[in-house]
């Protein structure tokens, strides 16, 4: 009877110790924040500088990092991420609705101005793009639409439409630009093959394109409904907008000290956007 009764006892403190060993692997996952990001300036500043504010109020912050615009969202929806941090609200949207995903910005962080940039024209000489030139733009429907904006706003083109609507059309088009749409990664890689290209900040300062070609020849300005548009935001899969962990990274992400750190590294290549999905600040 005591040997039956020891060999109780033995397999209950088994029991019990595995389930404090659970619990506590259950504690230590759940105050780890785990964020996707592409590598400029996002990923920079997650490990920088982000990961240290979370320190502080005991979060462990883990950055995962992608080369492209689908594949964060793609893992954000199946749960591999709490989090993913390098699309503006139009891109987000998009890609909820065609690719039937279910996300939700909760923070706006901060703007990356576009870039026109080229190996054929200098910025620091006068330079006017020649009839005919090929312009590489990104081939994703929001960033398609905002090189196109950006390219009308500066006077290279007369008006807005697809890639079909601009290129052979006079009254859009008068300098007949040759609208070339390439994946926005792939943009730098391929200048040497345009005349110039429309690059979204962050594959600009990725590639060192500021320091490469001499800068920009010219660089998006914004007003404040396009602020708002054209900020980065902490993203996350619906439902999950206002979990502890989300709550800690916004508060950790729109801190002074990040705030600081985007202005002193970057020096207007970023820009601090602090502001909710309805442009309102956030701090």
């Amino acid at each position: 009877m005591n040997k039956i009764i020891k060999t109780l006892f033995a397999l209950l403190l088994t029991v019990s110790l595995l389930g404090c060993t659970n619990s506590s692997s259950s504690s230590n996952g759940d105050k780890t924040i785990k964020v996707g990001a592409t590598l400029v300036p996002h990923a920079e500043i997650l490990k920088d500088v982000v990961a240290k504010e979370l320190e502080k109020d005991g979060w462990t912050l883990e950055v995962v990092e992608f080369n492209d615009y689908v594949t964060p969202n793609t893992a954000l929806e199946e749960g591999s991420l709490d989090a993913n941090y390098f699309q503006t609200l139009g891109y987000m949207k998009d890609q909820n609705e065609n690719g039937g995903l279910h996300l939700v910005a909760v923070a706006g962080v901060h703007i990356e101005p576009m870039g026109l940039y080229s190996k054929v024209y200098s910025a620091d000489t006068e330079w006017e793009l020649d009839d005919g030139s090929t312009i590489g733009v990104p081939n994703d429907t929001d960033n398609y639409n905002r090189a196109i904006e950006f390219l009308v706003a500066a006077g290279h083109l007369k008006g807005t439409g697809s890639e079909a609507e601009l290129n052979g059309n006079k009254d859009l088009n008068p300098h007949d630009l040759v609208i070339t749409p390439i994946e926005a990664a792939s943009l730098p890689r391929a200048l040497d093959d345009l005349t110039a290209a429309v690059i979204n900040g962050n594959y600009a300062l990725e590639a060192e394109l500021p320091e490469k070609l001499g800068g920009a020849l010219i660089v998006e300005q914004f007003n404040e409904e396009t602020s708002v548009r054209r900020t980065n935001y902490i993203v996350v899969k619906e439902g999950s907008e206002g979990s502890d962990k989300i709550n800690a990274l916004v508060k950790a992400i729109t801190s002074d000290a990040v705030k600081d750190y985007i202005e002193n590294t970057y020096k207007g290549a970023v820009i601090p956007s602090f502001v909710d999905p309805e442009g309102k600040p956030l701090n």
